[in-house]
C-alpha cells in the first residue's frame, strides 16, 4: 500500500491554501468526521478547519445511508462559514473538486451522478453529504463531508463490487492518499473562492453530470418519477421529462440511472 502519512503536520506543511486546511484534526478511528465538525463548528472552529480520520466506523452518506471507510479510504469534513445564497453551489463545488483531484492526481475521467455522486467507469468511488446550520437567513455553519475509496480492495467486500469502485482498483496500483488529500483541499478552496469573487460554476458541473440526456428513476421518500434527465436548473435541481411531456422539478433524492 502506499505509503502515507495523514498526521496534521503532513497535510497542512506547505499546503498552498489560504484558509482551507490549514487547521487539521486528524483521528486515527472516529465513528464519524461529520460528528466531530458539528462540535467543532459550534465551538466556534475557524473557517477551513479539517477534520480528517484514517478509519471511520459509523460514517453514513446521503439518505441516511451507510459509507464504509476501511484504512486505506478517505474519509473527512471541512466546516464553512458562507452566505445563504452560496448554499445551493456547494454540492457542485464539492463534487467538482472530487473530480478535478482524481483528474490530477491518477489521470482518470470521472463523472458526476447528480446531485454529486462521482463516478469512475460507471461506479462510485466517491460520494458526498452537505449538512447546513441555518436560522433565517443567517446559515450558522455549513460542513461538507467527503468519502473516497482510495484503496479498497473491492475483494473485500463483495456486496459493493457491482456499484463501487476505488482508485486503486481503476489504477491497479495503490494511490497516495496524503496526496489525494492535499490536493482535494486546493481545488476546493479555488472554487470556493472563486464563488466568493461572483464566479459561476454551474456550468462546468452541469456539463460533467453523466445523468442528463439518461432516462432514470427518482425517488424521494414514497414519490417516484421516471423521465429523462432534460436539464439542471441553476440551484442544482433535476428537471425530469416525463413520457406524457411533463416537467417535474426534482430537489432531493436519490437518482437511478435505467440505461
Amino acid at each position: 500500500m502506499a505509503e502515507d502519512n495523514l498526521a496534521a503536520d503532513a497535510i497542512t506543511e506547505g499546503l498552498e491554501t489560504r484558509f482551507i486546511g490549514q487547521r487539521v484534526l486528524y483521528y486515527s478511528s472516529l465513528t464519524s468526521t461529520m460528528v466531530v465538525a458539528k462540535r467543532e463548528a459550534q465551538a466556534g472552529a475557524v473557517e477551513g478547519t479539517v477534520i480528517i480520520a484514517d478509519e471511520q466506523t459509523g460514517g453514513r452518506g446521503r439518505l441516511k445511508r451507510a459509507w464504509l471507510t476501511p484504512r486505506g479510504n478517505l474519509a473527512l469534513s471541512l466546516i464553512l462559514y458562507p452566505s445563504l445564497s452560496y448554499l445551493s453551489s456547494l454540492m457542485m463545488l464539492a463534487s467538482l473538486a472530487v473530480v478535478h483531484t482524481i483528474e490530477t492526481v491518477t489521470g482518470l475521467k470521472p463523472q458526476i451522478k447528480w446531485p454529486n455522486d462521482v463516478l469512475v467507469n460507471g461506479r462510485k468511488v466517491s460520494g458526498i453529504l452537505i449538512e447546513n446550520d441555518v436560522q433565517g437567513s443567517t446559515v450558522n455553519y455549513t460542513i461538507i463531508g467527503i468519502g473516497m475509496n482510495v484503496n479498497l480492495k473491492l475483494a473485500d467486500v463483495p456486496d459493493i463490487q457491482t456499484i463501487a469502485t476505488s482508485l486503486t482498483t481503476e489504477l491497479g496500483r495503490d494511490v497516495s492518499r496524503l496526496t489525494v488529500i492535499r490536493r482535494l483541499l486546493v481545488e476546493m478552496e479555488k472554487l470556493y473562492l472563486a464563488l466568493l469573487a461572483g464566479g459561476s460554476i454551474y456550468e462546468e458541473w452541469r456539463d460533467r453530470l453523466v445523468t442528463l440526456g439518461q432516462k432514470v428513476r427518482a425517488t424521494d421518500g414514497e414519490t417516484t418519477n421516471e423521465g429523462i434527465a432534460e436539464s439542471v436548473a441553476r440551484d442544482g435541481s433535476l428537471l425530469l421529462r416525463g413520457s406524457d411531456g411533463s416537467l417535474t422539478r426534482i430537489v432531493a433524492g436519490d437518482v437511478t440511472l435505467r440505461g
